[in-house]
């Protein structure tokens, strides 16, 4: 025979698996599905790499936009790949402008600073 103790618990255990089992069988509204779906496939981040796209060519100027790819935020800080160092050095000298312009486009960001880096960029646009 078991304790009182031990036969609450498992009562308490077998009540919670039931109510977990109801939670999943009842219907769901649509919207907390789709939100569910996007988030576990990506299209979020797919959306939001596209935002960022946008803004950055609009703050970058098309000239300057086609030699780079806007990569990640990370602490405050966009990383922006670059094709060559005539490019790195050109936006270097717009950078404040750059990152202005970047903070009215994307105020939800929090882009502080901006960090150029040498790479290669897969996608131009001539």
């Amino acid at each position: 025979m078991q304790p009182a103790s031990d036969a609450a618990a498992d009562f308490v255990a077998r009540r919670d698996r039931e109510q977990r089992r109801h939670f999943a069988r009842r219907p769901k509204k649509i919207g907390e599905v789709l939100a569910q779906l996007i988030t576990a496939r990506g299209y979020g981040r797919i959306q939001a790499d596209a935002d960022f796209t946008a803004a950055w060519q609009a703050a970058a100027g098309e000239a300057l936009a086609r030699f780079t790819r806007p990569g990640r935020v990370r602490r405050g800080q966009l990383e922006v790949t670059v094709d060559n160092s005539t490019i790195v050095q050109e936006l270097t000298f717009q950078k404040q402008h750059i990152l202005q312009a970047l903070q009215a486009e994307l105020p939800e960001a929090r882009i502080r600073d901006l960090r150029f880096r040498l790479g290669p960029v897969s996608w131009k646009t001539t």
